[in-house]
């Protein structure tokens, strides 16, 4: 299974940069994202960027990886231990996207 993970960017080379995220440290290739500032977050699937995230996506997608984690595992986990890694989740009804929304208007 292929997971793509946030990572920093620490350093800038031509086509690649070093990025840290979740306890690694990677020279990644940037070509389907471009040359990114120091301190950009980058979505990595296989040594490459694929996207450029925000801060905050960055680290909603880091607790969900912490969450997969811990489920794969194979330890009894606290549902509380799961829940605290999706703030933006608990709480709170399912949202239909937009387009699905308009399209039940028809």
């Amino acid at each position: 299974m292929c997971i793509g993970i946030p990572m920093q960017v620490i350093e800038v080379t031509e086509g690649y940069a070093v990025c840290e995220g979740m306890g690694e440290r990677r020279q990644v290739n940037t070509q389907l994202v471009g040359e990114q500032a120091i301190g950009s977050w980058l979505l990595i699937f296989l040594e490459s960027a694929r996207e450029v995230l925000s801060p905050e996506d960055a680290v909603k997608i880091s607790n969900a990886v912490k969450a997969v984690n811990l489920v794969m595992q194979g330890k009894a986990v606290d549902p509380k231990d799961i829940d605290a890694l999706f703030p933006d989740l608990v709480d709170r009804e399912p949202q239909l996207p937009e387009h699905m929304i308009a399209a039940g208007k028809d």
